[in-house]
């Protein structure tokens, strides 16, 4: 299939905290590498990089680089383009950014980067139905056919034309999460065949730029006036526009389904069968993974005695199981999460527990990473810790000091270029330096091949906001 003159706008700002421990706010589930060692923020590229000729990635200033490290062959092969934003608003503010700096008769294809869809040929085709509906100035939805009475997505009450056409439909009402028995009562509904049926709300939509703004404008006029603000305001480098706190956080926050979809009098939607998920669940995620013949997910470090049906998600240590069923275990370095399958939505009671007990869990992973690299918790007590940190080459960390600790540098592998003060010297493996603390410092990598060191940090505080930054090559302003 040639490529249609569409602009992908990937949303992707989310923190899909439904798949803690797995996925958390600083490493969100579309940048897991949940299926085939691809995470879905990849396979959403790959797959519209089918039909789509650039894209614009819409993501906040701390995603860009996971974002980045993951766009691989498509860097070069397809135009990208970012918007970056330093506080979400929701995806009406969002998709307006996107509009703004494209051509008003361009037409946009939004999808969120962790939705997966397996029927790749269905999904060409209905984007080709949206795409003459969009070229008609109409705001299209993709509606997903209901397999089962699903209470965690929205639905779409479409309603048949003169034409009797079920793919294309008019909407004739958007509705919130229901209830068992409401949804129960959708799916009823659409068993009789009649002129009403009900479709999940998918989250993807197409229309020119200037349809949607024209339609925000009219509904959403404050969004409307301060996005346009905020993207006149804008930073812009090559293929980056940033936006500005202070103009990010004067737009009213809201979605598109709100703010416009809702309320718009031109609205269509196609009925997509696509074998569509936005893995919102664990459940969700069970049930596109392949599975051996007692129903558990495939995992390589896992004995099963007698258990079947299980989701086994697991990769730093063995997983055994004895005459269990029907359960989902998830195993990462620092968190284990167990739970009986159908009961995944639960998982959000646990995320607020986290939350509300400030515990840094709920955030970040033993692994953490960094435009620079990455570095890893080994051991955290008080009184010191020990980090691994491997740098990228050509990179290199803010020149910094600290207030409350003093720093062990040991190299493993590559050549370290360190900063102390005035002094600059190359640490080559095996080699090891010291930093006191309230010293300048700075850790770069020059070489060709990552740099590998040992951290260890022995000091009263040893939290990762002891940090004073001089200066930083990325423009952070805060951890």
């Amino acid at each position: 299939m040639s490529l249609l003159p569409i602009v992908n706008v990937v949303l992707c700002g989310g923190s899909g905290t439904r798949l803690w421990p797995v996925s958390r706010t600083k490493f969100p589930k579309q940048f897991v590498p949940l299926l085939n060692k691809k995470s879905l923020f990849q396979l959403t590229l790959e797959r519209n990089s089918k039909l789509c000729e650039r894209f614009c990635i819409v993501s906040n200033t701390e995603q860009y680089f996971l974002a980045m490290d993951q766009l691989g062959i498509l860097a070069s092969e397809t135009p990208i383009d970012f918007i970056l934003e330093p506080v979400g608003k929701n995806t009406a503010p969002a998709i307006a950014f996107a509009c703004f700096c494209l051509e008003p008769d361009s037409i946009v294809l939004v999808t969120p980067s962790d939705h997966v869809i397996l029927n790749e040929e269905a999904y060409q085709n209905v984007v080709q139905s949206a795409y003459k509906l969009a070229q008609d100035n109409f705001l299209v939805t993709f509606g997903i056919e209901p397999q089962y009475p699903e209470t965690g997505y929205g639905y779409i009450q479409a309603k048949k034309g003169e034409n009797e056409n079920t793919l294309v439909m008019d909407v004739a009402m958007f509705h919130e999460k229901p209830a068992p028995e409401k949804a129960q009562e959708y799916l009823a509904i659409n068993k009789k065949n009649g002129a009403t049926r009900f479709m999940w709300n998918s989250g993807m939509f197409m229309f020119k730029a200037k349809t949607y703004l024209d339609e925000l404008k009219k509904y959403a006029p404050e969004i409307y006036e301060k996005s346009k603000q905020a993207i006149d305001t804008k930073i812009s480098n090559k293929t980056i526009t940033r936006i500005e706190k202070n103009a990010m956080e004067a737009i009213p926050g809201n979605s598109i389904d709100y703010a416009v979809m809702e309320k718009s009098k031109i609205v269509k939607v196609v009925n997509s069968d696509i074998s569509w998920s936005d893995l919102g669940s664990f459940d969700s995620l069970y049930d596109i993974l392949e599975k051996d013949n007692q129903g558990n997910t495939i995992a390589s470090e896992y004995i099963n005695i007698d258990s079947k049906n299980n989701l086994i998600l697991g990769n730093n240590r063995l997983i055994s199981t004895i005459d269990i069923d029907n359960l989902f275990i998830v195993d990462t370095a620092d968190a284990l999460l167990i739970g009986k399958r159908g009961e995944s939505q639960k998982v959000k009671h646990v995320v607020e527990k986290l939350n509300n007990e400030k515990l840094p869990v709920k955030d970040i992973h033993q692994t953490v990473y960094r435009p620079w690299g990455s570095y890893t918790v080994f051991e955290s007590e008080p009184g010191y810790k020990i980090k691994k940190i491997i740098v990228k080459p050509g990179e290199r960390l803010s020149l910094q000091k600290h207030y409350h600790r003093n720093e062990h540098w040991v190299v493993v592998s590559g050549t370290a270029t360190v900063t102390i003060g005035d002094e600059v010297r190359y640490i080559r493996p095996n080699e090891s330096t010291y930093i006191k603390m309230g010293e300048v410092h700075r850790l770069a990598n020059e070489g060709k091949i990552p740099v590998v060191l040992i951290e260890v940090q022995v000091g009263e505080y040893t939290e990762e906001d002891d940090i004073v930054r001089i200066d930083d090559d990325y423009k952070r302003e805060s951890l």
